[in-house]
């Protein structure tokens, strides 16, 4: 993956940047590629590009036979695209699969000013219920955020704390946007945005690209690599509008996400080591961990406090920064979970390595919390 921050080269420059790489650590060449998935969210309203794929793959020399395609499903379209790499592979269909995904969120790298921004990130809301009245992702996490406030009292130091601790791993990452800690304090007192997240309780716009190649175990050892194996991968919707929902604070899709992978892993959440969370704002972890089922319900936010989820916690939460720190340009996040996972896996992390890594979760959530796609990853012994 590249650096996360701020970029004004062109989508397929980006994207080079994280695929040659990646294809180099393969040990492959570009002719071996059989299919190339790509994601990318915000092209055609940013920079008026959406036919995105095939040029992407003309600029980092894919041959013709090589079979490409754009994914798009907000947040989530990173993980989208990794899922049908990986059932591609599953089924035969192919043996190697180049999947990632480019971004530029930012008003310096589009030119777009960052309302106009928040107004086309909003754009994954029902256009007639949410888009309307105004709705953003702040505002759709703050009232999930909310209603688990009522229920398990969680508190707004319980969120700060969730920052501060993602903003400490970021802060070990050179790859992440933001390197500076942060304390509870200068959380709670950043601006209110959607109550109750604050300035500091939101991910930043952020540009970057991220790239992995799925392999077949036949290609696998033809290659000669030391690969980390994807043992279960679930998409799951939730209905739109939020309104429809059930149980919203549950988060039910994940739950059943979540439920699928550990029984196509054939672990529970007491295996996982480590797990990359989407973020997004810091009430979106909470959420997610407990529908992970790696916390009790009520009881994420008193264990992030206590210190359960950092890096030497008993359950390491994010120790790339997350979306929080490291960053979250939109069609580059769920494959960038997978490069972090993968360097975890392989004890190649540095000062964020989680030791004794073997079992890990990603966890990629896209729109007004109606797509989740949950992935379980494995190290070889």
């Amino acid at each position: 993956m590249t650096d996360f921050g701020v970029y004004t080269k062109p989508i397929a420059e980006l994207f080079a940047d994280a695929a040659l790489p990646a294809i180099d650590d393969a040990g492959i060449a570009n002719d071996e590629i059989d299919a190339f998935y790509f994601g990318n969210v915000l092209g055609g309203a940013t920079t008026n590009e959406t036919h995105l794929a095939p040029q992407v793959a003309s600029y980092i020399g894919l041959t013709p036979e090589t079979s490409v395609q754009r994914y798009e499903d907000a947040c989530a379209t990173g993980s989208l695209a990794l899922k049908h790499g990986v059932r591609a592979v599953e089924t035969g269909d192919h043996d190697v699969v180049l999947v990632g995904g480019a971004e530029q969120c930012t008003p310096k790298g589009t030119g777009i000013e960052t309302s106009e921004m928040t107004r086309i990130f909003g754009s994954g809301a029902h256009k007639q219920y949410e888009q309307a009245p105004g709705m953003t992702t702040a505002s759709v996490f703050a009232l999930h955020t909310q209603r688990h406030m009522h229920e398990y009292g969680t508190t707004e130091k319980h969120l700060a704390e969730v920052a501060v601790k993602n903003h400490y791993h970021g802060s070990m990452n050179s790859r992440a946007q933001f390197s500076e800690e942060k304390t509870v304090e200068e959380v709670l007192d950043s601006p209110i945005i959607a109550s109750p997240f604050r300035l500091l309780d939101c991910c930043p716009f952020s540009d970057g690209a991220s790239a992995v190649v799925i392999v077949s175990e036949d290609a696998a050892e033809s290659y000669g690599v030391d690969p980390i194996d994807i043992t279960g991968i679930s998409h799951q919707a939730n209905p739109v509008p939020v309104a429809d929902q059930p149980n919203p604070p549950s988060t039910d899709m994940v739950r059943r996400a979540a439920q699928n992978v550990y029984e196509q892993a054939d672990i529970g959440p007491n295996d996982v080591d480590v797990a990359e969370i989407h973020d997004c704002f810091t009430g979106a972890e909470i959420l997610a961990l407990e529908a992970l089922g790696l916390f009790e319900d009520g009881q994420a936010g008193p264990a992030t406090t206590e210190g359960r989820t950092r890096l030497d916690g008993e359950m390491p939460i994010n120790p790339s920064g997350g979306l929080k720190a490291k960053g979250h340009p939109i069609g580059a996040t769920g494959t960038a979970q997978i490069v972090e996972l993968t360097e975890q896996l392989k004890g190649e992390s540095g000062d964020r390595q989680v030791e004794d890594a073997k079992q890990a979760i990603a966890h990629n959530v896209g729109g007004m919390t109606a797509t989740a796609v949950v992935t379980a990853m494995e190290a070889r012994a």
